[in-house]
Protein backbone atom coordinates (compact mmCIF):
# COMPACT_ATOMS: atom_id res chain seq x y z
CA UNK A 1 0.00 0.00 0.00
CA UNK A 2 0.85 3.56 -0.67
CA UNK A 3 0.13 6.89 1.51
CA UNK A 4 0.23 10.24 -0.41
CA UNK A 5 -0.01 12.74 2.62
CA UNK A 6 -0.70 16.21 2.21
CA UNK A 7 -1.08 16.79 -1.40
CA UNK A 8 -3.17 19.12 -3.68
CA UNK A 9 -5.92 16.82 -5.13
CA UNK A 10 -7.09 17.75 -8.25
CA UNK A 11 -10.10 15.64 -9.32
CA UNK A 12 -11.19 17.24 -13.45
CA UNK A 13 -14.39 14.99 -13.01
CA UNK A 14 -15.47 17.02 -10.42
CA UNK A 15 -13.78 20.19 -10.57
CA UNK A 16 -12.88 19.44 -6.66
CA UNK A 17 -9.23 21.28 -5.49
CA UNK A 18 -7.91 20.51 -2.18
CA UNK A 19 -5.40 19.35 0.09
CA UNK A 20 -6.04 15.96 0.81
CA UNK A 21 -4.22 12.17 2.10
CA UNK A 22 -4.41 9.55 0.13
CA UNK A 23 -4.44 5.71 0.19
CA UNK A 24 -3.70 3.51 -2.79
CA UNK A 25 -4.07 -0.68 -2.30
CA UNK A 26 -4.05 -3.31 -4.59
CA UNK A 27 -4.29 -1.21 -7.74
CA UNK A 28 -6.70 1.43 -6.59
CA UNK A 29 -7.48 4.30 -4.93
CA UNK A 30 -9.13 3.02 -1.29
CA UNK A 31 -9.64 6.04 0.39
CA UNK A 32 -9.16 9.96 -0.16
CA UNK A 33 -9.85 12.63 2.48
CA UNK A 34 -8.16 14.19 5.64
CA UNK A 35 -8.29 11.19 7.65
CA UNK A 36 -7.58 8.61 4.83
CA UNK A 37 -4.32 7.38 6.66
CA UNK A 38 -5.53 7.10 9.99
CA UNK A 39 -4.94 3.29 9.83
CA UNK A 40 -1.79 3.02 7.54
CA UNK A 41 0.37 0.92 9.67
CA UNK A 42 3.20 -0.34 7.13
CA UNK A 43 1.93 1.73 4.70
CA UNK A 44 4.72 3.54 2.18
CA UNK A 45 3.71 6.98 2.67
CA UNK A 46 4.59 9.53 0.19
CA UNK A 47 5.17 13.52 2.02
CA UNK A 48 3.27 15.27 -1.04
CA UNK A 49 3.63 18.57 0.91
CA UNK A 50 3.91 21.09 -1.92
CA UNK A 51 2.72 18.57 -4.60
CA UNK A 52 0.03 18.31 -6.53
CA UNK A 53 -1.49 15.19 -7.46
CA UNK A 54 -4.04 14.22 -10.50
CA UNK A 55 -5.03 11.59 -12.62
CA UNK A 56 -2.58 10.00 -14.66
CA UNK A 57 -1.73 12.00 -17.85
CA UNK A 58 -3.10 10.42 -20.97
CA UNK A 59 -1.16 10.60 -24.90
CA UNK A 60 -3.24 9.37 -27.66
CA UNK A 61 -0.66 10.36 -29.92
CA UNK A 62 2.66 9.00 -29.88
CA UNK A 63 5.42 6.78 -31.77
CA UNK A 64 7.62 3.94 -29.84
CA UNK A 65 8.63 2.76 -33.54
CA UNK A 66 8.43 -0.61 -32.54
CA UNK A 67 8.09 -2.81 -34.47
CA UNK A 68 11.14 -2.40 -36.98
CA UNK A 69 12.43 0.96 -36.15
CA UNK A 70 13.84 0.16 -32.53
CA UNK A 71 17.01 1.94 -33.12
CA UNK A 72 15.20 5.19 -32.31
CA UNK A 73 12.81 4.04 -29.61
CA UNK A 74 10.99 1.08 -28.43
CA UNK A 75 7.69 0.19 -26.13
CA UNK A 76 9.66 -0.15 -23.19
CA UNK A 77 12.00 2.99 -23.75
CA UNK A 78 9.23 4.83 -24.77
CA UNK A 79 7.10 3.63 -21.41
CA UNK A 80 9.72 5.11 -19.56
CA UNK A 81 10.05 8.43 -21.39
CA UNK A 82 5.86 8.49 -20.50
CA UNK A 83 6.76 7.63 -16.89
CA UNK A 84 8.93 10.37 -16.59
CA UNK A 85 6.48 12.83 -18.27
CA UNK A 86 3.81 11.63 -15.80
CA UNK A 87 2.06 9.81 -18.36
CA UNK A 88 0.21 6.74 -17.08
CA UNK A 89 -1.69 5.85 -20.24
CA UNK A 90 -0.22 6.55 -23.75
CA UNK A 91 -1.58 5.22 -27.81
CA UNK A 92 0.61 4.39 -30.07
CA UNK A 93 0.72 5.46 -34.09
CA UNK A 94 0.07 2.55 -36.44
CA UNK A 95 2.95 3.89 -38.87
CA UNK A 96 5.74 1.37 -37.62
CA UNK A 97 7.53 -1.42 -39.88
CA UNK A 98 5.39 -3.42 -40.33
CA UNK A 99 2.76 -1.56 -40.25
CA UNK A 100 0.04 -2.25 -37.71
CA UNK A 101 -2.29 -3.37 -40.28
CA UNK A 102 -3.12 -7.03 -38.71
CA UNK A 103 -3.99 -8.81 -36.22
CA UNK A 104 -0.50 -10.61 -35.41
CA UNK A 105 1.70 -7.28 -35.41
CA UNK A 106 -0.92 -5.55 -32.97
CA UNK A 107 -1.17 -8.21 -30.61
CA UNK A 108 3.12 -8.28 -30.54
CA UNK A 109 2.42 -4.22 -29.64
CA UNK A 110 0.13 -5.18 -27.00
CA UNK A 111 1.97 -7.86 -25.20
CA UNK A 112 5.41 -5.73 -25.09
CA UNK A 113 3.20 -2.70 -23.76
CA UNK A 114 1.35 -5.17 -21.35
CA UNK A 115 5.17 -5.51 -19.49
CA UNK A 116 6.05 -1.84 -18.78
CA UNK A 117 4.38 -0.67 -16.04
CA UNK A 118 2.35 1.76 -17.88
CA UNK A 119 -0.72 1.22 -20.13
CA UNK A 120 -0.02 1.27 -23.59
CA UNK A 121 -2.29 0.77 -26.23
CA UNK A 122 -2.50 1.01 -29.71
CA UNK A 123 -4.39 2.38 -32.92
CA UNK A 124 -4.33 0.28 -36.02
CA UNK A 125 -3.84 1.33 -39.55
CA UNK A 126 -7.00 2.55 -41.66
CA UNK A 127 -5.73 1.18 -44.66
CA UNK A 128 -3.74 -1.73 -45.83
CA UNK A 129 -0.18 -0.74 -45.68
CA UNK A 130 -1.03 2.65 -45.01
CA UNK A 131 -1.68 2.84 -48.79
CA UNK A 132 -4.70 4.45 -48.86
CA UNK A 133 -6.53 2.36 -51.01
CA UNK A 134 -8.28 -0.61 -48.93
CA UNK A 135 -9.62 -0.45 -45.65
CA UNK A 136 -8.12 -3.07 -43.16
CA UNK A 137 -10.56 -5.24 -41.14
CA UNK A 138 -11.88 -2.46 -38.60
CA UNK A 139 -13.68 -4.55 -36.90
CA UNK A 140 -11.78 -7.65 -36.57
CA UNK A 141 -8.80 -5.43 -34.87
CA UNK A 142 -10.88 -3.67 -32.71
CA UNK A 143 -12.15 -6.91 -31.35
CA UNK A 144 -8.16 -7.56 -30.58
CA UNK A 145 -7.76 -4.05 -28.79
CA UNK A 146 -7.40 -1.84 -31.11
CA UNK A 147 -7.97 1.27 -29.32
CA UNK A 148 -8.84 3.18 -32.88
CA UNK A 149 -7.76 3.85 -36.16
CA UNK A 150 -5.18 5.94 -37.98
CA UNK A 151 -2.90 6.15 -40.76
CA UNK A 152 -0.94 9.03 -39.25
CA UNK A 153 1.90 10.43 -41.08
CA UNK A 154 -0.37 9.69 -44.49
CA UNK A 155 -3.27 11.92 -45.19
CA UNK A 156 -6.37 9.95 -46.91
CA UNK A 157 -6.95 11.12 -50.04
CA UNK A 158 -9.88 9.08 -51.33
CA UNK A 159 -12.97 10.64 -50.03
CA UNK A 160 -15.08 7.61 -50.69
CA UNK A 161 -12.55 5.61 -48.95
CA UNK A 162 -12.93 7.65 -46.10
CA UNK A 163 -16.49 8.05 -46.34
CA UNK A 164 -16.54 4.10 -45.96
CA UNK A 165 -13.92 4.32 -42.68
CA UNK A 166 -15.60 7.38 -41.05
CA UNK A 167 -18.86 4.97 -41.30
CA UNK A 168 -17.12 1.70 -39.94
CA UNK A 169 -15.64 3.45 -36.79
CA UNK A 170 -19.14 4.91 -36.11
CA UNK A 171 -20.71 1.54 -36.00
CA UNK A 172 -17.60 0.37 -33.95
CA UNK A 173 -17.95 3.66 -31.79
CA UNK A 174 -13.65 4.60 -31.88
CA UNK A 175 -12.60 7.53 -32.94
CA UNK A 176 -11.01 8.03 -36.61
CA UNK A 177 -7.81 10.13 -35.97
CA UNK A 178 -6.57 12.20 -39.49
CA UNK A 179 -3.41 13.19 -40.44
CA UNK A 180 -4.37 16.97 -42.41
CA UNK A 181 -2.01 17.82 -44.64
CA UNK A 182 -2.30 18.01 -48.81
CA UNK A 183 0.69 16.81 -50.52
CA UNK A 184 -0.23 18.62 -53.45
CA UNK A 185 0.25 22.17 -52.39
CA UNK A 186 3.28 20.87 -50.30
CA UNK A 187 7.00 21.09 -51.45
CA UNK A 188 9.85 19.71 -48.96
CA UNK A 189 7.41 19.81 -45.67
CA UNK A 190 9.01 20.38 -42.51
CA UNK A 191 8.92 23.82 -42.51
CA UNK A 192 5.64 26.25 -42.81
CA UNK A 193 5.87 28.35 -46.50
CA UNK A 194 6.54 31.46 -45.44
CA UNK A 195 9.36 33.98 -44.41
CA UNK A 196 11.30 31.61 -42.74
CA UNK A 197 11.07 28.67 -45.91
CA UNK A 198 11.57 31.95 -48.45
CA UNK A 199 15.05 33.00 -46.75
CA UNK A 200 16.18 29.61 -46.72
CA UNK A 201 15.30 28.99 -49.90
CA UNK A 202 12.61 25.42 -48.88
CA UNK A 203 9.26 25.43 -50.45
CA UNK A 204 7.76 23.98 -47.24
CA UNK A 205 3.94 23.22 -46.20
CA UNK A 206 1.44 26.55 -47.05
CA UNK A 207 -1.42 26.71 -43.88
CA UNK A 208 -3.97 25.53 -46.65
CA UNK A 209 -2.50 22.71 -47.17
CA UNK A 210 -4.16 21.63 -43.75
CA UNK A 211 -7.13 23.90 -43.68
CA UNK A 212 -8.03 22.25 -46.69
CA UNK A 213 -8.20 18.92 -45.59
CA UNK A 214 -9.49 19.99 -42.34
CA UNK A 215 -12.42 21.52 -43.60
CA UNK A 216 -13.05 18.25 -46.12
CA UNK A 217 -13.21 16.30 -43.20
CA UNK A 218 -15.28 18.31 -40.57
CA UNK A 219 -17.50 18.10 -43.27
CA UNK A 220 -17.68 14.62 -43.80
CA UNK A 221 -17.92 13.92 -40.26
CA UNK A 222 -21.26 16.03 -40.02
CA UNK A 223 -22.48 13.51 -43.16
CA UNK A 224 -21.84 10.65 -40.95
CA UNK A 225 -21.96 11.44 -37.64
CA UNK A 226 -18.25 9.46 -36.58
CA UNK A 227 -16.49 10.75 -34.51
CA UNK A 228 -12.97 12.27 -35.71
CA UNK A 229 -9.81 13.22 -34.42
CA UNK A 230 -7.93 16.25 -36.26
CA UNK A 231 -4.61 15.40 -35.56
CA UNK A 232 -1.71 17.81 -34.18
CA UNK A 233 -3.50 21.22 -35.63
CA UNK A 234 -1.29 23.75 -36.32
CA UNK A 235 -3.32 26.85 -38.50
CA UNK A 236 -5.43 29.51 -37.47
CA UNK A 237 -7.72 28.40 -40.37
CA UNK A 238 -8.11 25.06 -38.90
CA UNK A 239 -8.79 25.67 -35.68
CA UNK A 240 -11.55 28.17 -36.99
CA UNK A 241 -12.84 25.35 -39.42
CA UNK A 242 -12.99 22.95 -36.14
CA UNK A 243 -15.10 25.50 -34.24
CA UNK A 244 -17.96 26.03 -36.94
CA UNK A 245 -18.17 21.73 -37.06
CA UNK A 246 -18.80 21.54 -33.69
CA UNK A 247 -21.23 24.66 -33.63
CA UNK A 248 -23.04 22.61 -36.52
CA UNK A 249 -23.07 19.58 -34.32
CA UNK A 250 -20.20 17.62 -35.84
CA UNK A 251 -18.73 14.94 -33.52
CA UNK A 252 -15.09 16.46 -34.23
CA UNK A 253 -12.72 17.15 -31.76
CA UNK A 254 -8.92 18.41 -32.02
CA UNK A 255 -5.75 18.17 -30.34
CA UNK A 256 -2.40 20.45 -30.37
CA UNK A 257 0.70 19.10 -29.91
CA UNK A 258 2.89 21.60 -27.43
CA UNK A 259 5.23 22.52 -29.80
CA UNK A 260 2.47 24.41 -31.98
CA UNK A 261 1.66 26.40 -28.72
CA UNK A 262 5.12 26.98 -28.26
CA UNK A 263 7.00 27.79 -30.96
CA UNK A 264 6.86 29.97 -34.27
CA UNK A 265 8.63 28.91 -38.01
CA UNK A 266 11.37 31.29 -36.57
CA UNK A 267 12.70 28.56 -34.23
CA UNK A 268 14.10 26.42 -37.71
CA UNK A 269 16.55 29.16 -37.86
CA UNK A 270 17.62 28.52 -33.96
CA UNK A 271 17.35 24.99 -34.02
CA UNK A 272 17.38 23.41 -37.48
CA UNK A 273 16.16 19.74 -38.02
CA UNK A 274 14.94 20.17 -34.34
CA UNK A 275 12.28 22.72 -35.33
CA UNK A 276 11.15 20.13 -38.35
CA UNK A 277 7.72 18.11 -38.10
CA UNK A 278 4.96 17.62 -40.01
CA UNK A 279 2.57 20.30 -39.68
CA UNK A 280 5.58 22.44 -39.31
CA UNK A 281 5.83 25.52 -36.88
CA UNK A 282 3.28 28.32 -38.18
CA UNK A 283 3.22 31.87 -37.62
CA UNK A 284 2.75 33.50 -34.10
CA UNK A 285 -0.68 34.45 -35.39
CA UNK A 286 -1.35 30.84 -35.84
CA UNK A 287 0.41 29.95 -32.53
CA UNK A 288 -2.10 32.17 -30.91
CA UNK A 289 -5.28 30.73 -32.20
CA UNK A 290 -4.32 27.76 -31.34
CA UNK A 291 -4.26 29.09 -27.66
CA UNK A 292 -7.33 30.13 -28.25
CA UNK A 293 -8.61 27.57 -29.31
CA UNK A 294 -7.67 25.27 -26.35
CA UNK A 295 -9.11 28.31 -24.42
CA UNK A 296 -12.35 28.26 -25.53
CA UNK A 297 -12.51 24.45 -26.19
CA UNK A 298 -12.16 23.88 -29.78
CA UNK A 299 -9.09 22.01 -29.12
CA UNK A 300 -9.91 19.19 -26.75
CA UNK A 301 -7.02 17.79 -25.58
CA UNK A 302 -3.05 17.93 -25.79
CA UNK A 303 -1.03 15.04 -27.34
CA UNK A 304 2.77 14.88 -27.61
CA UNK A 305 3.57 13.11 -31.28
CA UNK A 306 6.24 12.29 -29.82
CA UNK A 307 8.98 11.24 -32.40
CA UNK A 308 11.59 10.08 -31.60
CA UNK A 309 14.94 10.17 -34.55
CA UNK A 310 17.99 9.24 -34.42
CA UNK A 311 21.36 11.83 -33.90
CA UNK A 312 22.67 10.75 -37.56
CA UNK A 313 19.16 11.07 -38.97
CA UNK A 314 18.66 14.81 -37.73
CA UNK A 315 22.07 15.98 -39.08
CA UNK A 316 21.04 15.70 -41.84
CA UNK A 317 20.41 18.61 -44.44
CA UNK A 318 17.25 20.00 -43.47
CA UNK A 319 15.27 18.57 -46.23
CA UNK A 320 16.85 15.37 -46.15
CA UNK A 321 16.61 15.11 -42.09
CA UNK A 322 12.99 12.89 -41.02
CA UNK A 323 9.69 15.04 -38.95
CA UNK A 324 9.06 15.00 -35.83
CA UNK A 325 10.12 15.92 -32.11
CA UNK A 326 10.40 13.90 -28.75
CA UNK A 327 7.58 15.23 -26.26
CA UNK A 328 6.81 13.00 -23.58
CA UNK A 329 9.21 14.04 -20.57
CA UNK A 330 8.70 18.26 -21.74
CA UNK A 331 4.40 17.92 -22.16
CA UNK A 332 3.17 18.74 -19.13
CA UNK A 333 5.85 21.51 -18.25
CA UNK A 334 5.73 23.14 -21.04
CA UNK A 335 2.24 23.50 -20.50
CA UNK A 336 2.19 25.20 -16.92
CA UNK A 337 5.09 27.36 -18.47
CA UNK A 338 3.13 28.28 -21.69
CA UNK A 339 -0.66 27.95 -20.84
CA UNK A 340 -1.23 27.99 -17.64
CA UNK A 341 1.67 30.57 -15.85
CA UNK A 342 0.26 33.34 -18.49
CA UNK A 343 -3.25 32.65 -17.58
CA UNK A 344 -4.76 31.32 -20.73
CA UNK A 345 -5.36 28.17 -18.98
CA UNK A 346 -6.27 27.04 -15.19
CA UNK A 347 -4.24 24.17 -13.59
CA UNK A 348 -7.18 22.09 -13.76
CA UNK A 349 -8.52 23.18 -17.35
CA UNK A 350 -4.78 21.87 -18.20
CA UNK A 351 -5.83 18.38 -16.25
CA UNK A 352 -8.46 17.82 -18.81
CA UNK A 353 -6.53 18.21 -21.91
CA UNK A 354 -4.17 16.32 -20.48
CA UNK A 355 -5.74 13.48 -18.65
CA UNK A 356 -10.00 13.54 -18.92
CA UNK A 357 -10.50 14.65 -22.39
CA UNK A 358 -7.72 12.36 -24.21
CA UNK A 359 -9.12 9.20 -22.12
CA UNK A 360 -12.97 10.07 -22.91
CA UNK A 361 -11.78 10.43 -26.83
CA UNK A 362 -10.77 6.55 -26.34
CA UNK A 363 -13.50 5.11 -24.11
CA UNK A 364 -10.79 4.43 -21.52
CA UNK A 365 -11.90 4.33 -18.21
CA UNK A 366 -11.80 7.16 -16.17
CA UNK A 367 -12.66 7.93 -12.80
CA UNK A 368 -10.73 10.88 -11.45
CA UNK A 369 -9.87 10.45 -7.90
CA UNK A 370 -12.32 8.81 -5.73
CA UNK A 371 -12.42 5.65 -3.88
CA UNK A 372 -12.48 2.49 -6.08
CA UNK A 373 -11.02 4.60 -9.35
CA UNK A 374 -7.40 3.14 -10.63
CA UNK A 375 -4.51 4.34 -8.63
CA UNK A 376 -2.82 6.04 -12.29
CA UNK A 377 -1.93 9.65 -11.07
CA UNK A 378 1.04 12.36 -11.56
CA UNK A 379 2.08 13.93 -8.25
CA UNK A 380 4.11 17.40 -9.34
CA UNK A 381 5.56 20.91 -8.37
CA UNK A 382 3.96 23.29 -10.18
CA UNK A 383 6.09 25.75 -9.25
CA UNK A 384 9.65 24.47 -8.97
CA UNK A 385 11.56 24.91 -12.10
CA UNK A 386 14.31 22.49 -13.93
CA UNK A 387 16.44 22.46 -16.82
CA UNK A 388 15.62 20.19 -19.52
CA UNK A 389 19.00 18.26 -19.41
CA UNK A 390 18.86 14.18 -20.35
CA UNK A 391 15.93 12.07 -21.55
CA UNK A 392 14.75 8.52 -20.69
CA UNK A 393 13.86 8.01 -24.32
CA UNK A 394 16.62 6.91 -26.57
CA UNK A 395 15.95 9.86 -28.69
CA UNK A 396 17.09 13.68 -28.17
CA UNK A 397 15.82 15.03 -30.51
CA UNK A 398 14.25 18.43 -28.83
CA UNK A 399 14.19 22.04 -29.17
CA UNK A 400 13.64 22.64 -25.53
CA UNK A 401 17.29 20.62 -24.57
CA UNK A 402 18.73 23.35 -22.50
CA UNK A 403 15.63 25.30 -21.64
CA UNK A 404 14.77 25.55 -18.09
CA UNK A 405 11.09 24.96 -17.32
CA UNK A 406 8.53 25.09 -15.02
CA UNK A 407 6.85 21.92 -13.08
CA UNK A 408 8.28 19.24 -12.38
CA UNK A 409 7.15 15.51 -12.12
CA UNK A 410 8.07 13.74 -8.62
CA UNK A 411 6.40 10.64 -8.73
CA UNK A 412 4.32 8.42 -11.83
CA UNK A 413 2.28 5.74 -10.09
CA UNK A 414 0.61 3.36 -12.36
CA UNK A 415 -2.09 0.54 -10.77
CA UNK A 416 -0.90 1.58 -7.32
CA UNK A 417 2.85 0.88 -7.98
CA UNK A 418 5.62 3.75 -8.30
CA UNK A 419 6.45 3.97 -11.74
CA UNK A 420 8.50 6.80 -11.88
CA UNK A 421 10.60 8.86 -8.96
CA UNK A 422 12.42 12.35 -9.91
Amino acid sequence: MIGIRGARVLNPLTGRDERLDLLLAEGKIRSVGEDALREADGVEILDASGLTAAPGLVDVHVHFRDPGLTYKEDIETGAKAAARGGYTTVVCMANTKPVIDCGEILTQVLEKGAHTGIHVKSCACVTKGMQGKELVDMRGLRALGAAGFTDDGIPLLDERLLRDAMEETARLGVPLSLHEEDPALIENNGINRGAVSKRLGIGGSPAQAEIRLVERDCLLALETGAGVNIQHISTAGAVEAVRRAKAKGARVTAEAAPHHFTLTEEAVLTYGTCAKMNPPLRTEADRRAVIAGLKDGTIDLIATDHAPHSEEEKARPFTEAPSGIIGLETALALGITELVRPGHLTLMQLMEKMSRNPARLYGFDYQGIVPGAPADLVLFDEEELWTVEQFASKAVNSPFLGKTLQGKVHYTICGGRIVYKG
